[in-house]
């Protein structure tokens, strides 16, 4: 498959990186959505890639993807301590949104699956009354065994867009396995749709600016702190695989 890039990616802890900024990014994905190309972006942070090495077929899975995008400050911090810098953090989220803007200034369809039922009910009236000129082709809830049902509706509609908000690895084994359903962009966007809803509240622009949204999650969610322990086994990962060379 057609691949392009501005720069050539930048591998931390054996996963490639894009190594562009967000403008230019949005402008590649726009294109390929208009000529109708195959497209699988991983929004990827260290729990993501931490998670790859200790599982290799996800390892290999989220490689087969188009593009893996760093989503994360960890990223970026990982990327200059091994002295290959990447260009800027590209958010999930920001890029969710800004495809939706376009996506509604250019009639474009999308279709949308994750979370709760009543989250992804608020979704639709959300993205209805913001992105107006967007086609909503169809929306699914997360919480499915058999995807049958889903992809035969997909098929049906042919969206341009396909943004699935499980959660990795789910959502890009989701995409991996169903992606030749129908030629357009997929993306998994994790807990995007909550944050779009309002159902969970995005830090402040102040925290933002400081690169300190993962803190500011943890304060609201408790429940979340465990995961912190990934961030310093990652830097430890990383440091190795600087002093190693590989």
């Amino acid at each position: 498959m057609e691949k392009q890039s501005q720069k050539k990616p930048v591998s931390i802890l054996g996963i490639p990186f894009e190594n562009t900024n967000q403008e230019q990014f949005e402008s590649l994905l726009k294109q390929r959505i208009d000529h109708h190309k195959n497209t699988f972006v991983v929004t990827a942070n260290p729990e993501i890639v931490m998670y790859a090495r200790q599982n290799r077929p996800y390892e290999t899975l989220i490689k087969r993807a188009d593009y893996i995008i760093a989503d994360g400050i960890g990223i970026i911090i990982g990327a200059k301590l091994l002295k290959d810098p990447l260009q800027e953090r590209i958010a999930g989220y920001d890029l969710f949104v800004s495809l939706l803007e376009w996506g509604s200034q250019n009639h474009k369809s999308a279709y949308f699956v994750g979370a709760k039922t009543e989250v992804i009910n608020k979704l639709r009236e959300v993205v209805a009354q913001k992105y107006a000129g967007l086609k909503i082709a169809g929306t699914h809830n997360g919480y499915f065994g058999d995807d049958r049902n889903i992809i035969n509706d997909i098929r049906r509609t042919q969206p341009d867009m396909i943004f699935v908000a499980t959660g990795y690895p789910k959502q890009e084994e989701f995409i991996d396995k169903n992606r030749q359903t129908t030629d357009g962009l997929w993306m998994g966007i994790g807990g995007s749709f909550d944050v779009l809803t309002g159902t969970v509240k995005r830090a402040p622009g102040s925290w933002q600016k400081m690169h300190l949204e993962w803190l500011y999650r943890v304060v609201k969610e408790p429940s979340r702190i465990s995961r912190l322990s990934v961030l310093p086994k990652y830097l430890i990962a990383v440091l190795k695989e600087r002093l190693s060379g590989n």
